[in-house]
């Protein structure tokens, strides 16, 4: 067994090792379809695009040519190849926009003491909120969210993704989660004053 993701990558490369390559897709596919689920929130399509993603990979990886070469992180390599097929996707479906956004400050997650404002909001049901208040957020909030959390891509690697500089990176962060503690503390009051009422 292979330890590391280069060493997988050169078996497969190297040597046509199909249980390494599985072993990758294993490795990273949560990561992967994490990140393509949050981007076009319909399970169907991204099972599709998971399956694109890594037809394309395979594609380049046996061809070798400039595509992948073996130096950095495999995974943010192939998070490049999921990106831009859910955006291919997004631009068909006209679901993409550009969205101004600055520079700045960035929190990289909600703080401790952001708790529920009524005991009655159990975790699952602050989860299921959270998800659905990032399927709420602007295209380019909402992907620099999931690279975060879904792969655990630095913001740099983020940045070189998406061809933006590193400062308009942590922009989008910040201005994320400042959308998202705004976006929950609406819906957890309405929960709470429902609750109360019922």
């Amino acid at each position: 067994m292979h330890s590391t993701d280069e060493a997988l990558v050169a078996a497969y490369i190297d040597d046509d090792d199909q249980d390494a390559f599985r072993e990758l897709v294993e490795r990273h596919q949560d990561q992967v379809f994490g990140y393509l689920m949050g981007m076009v929130r319909d399970r169907t399509v991204a099972n599709d695009l998971f399956q694109e993603t890594f037809l394309r990979v395979i594609q380049a990886m046996k061809r070798n040519r400039g595509s992948y070469v073996r130096r950095g992180r495999w995974l943010s390599w192939v998070m490049t190849i999921a990106r831009n097929a859910a955006l291919d996707h997004l631009r068909k479906r006209k679901k993409w926009t550009d969205v101004d956004t600055g520079d700045g400050a960035y929190w990289d997650r909600l703080p401790d003491d952001d708790r529920p404002i009524d005991g009655k909001v159990d975790l699952d049901q602050r989860v299921e909120l959270l998800e659905m208040c990032i399927g709420r957020l602007p295209p380019e909030q909402r992907e620099v969210v999931m690279l975060r959390h879904e792969t655990d891509l630095t913001f740099r690697e983020i940045a070189e993704l998406t061809e933006v500089s590193i400062n308009t990176a942590l922009g989008r962060m910040r201005y994320a989660l400042i959308n998202l503690r705004k976006m929950m503390k609406v819906e957890l009051t309405d929960d709470a004053e429902r609750i109360s009422t019922a």
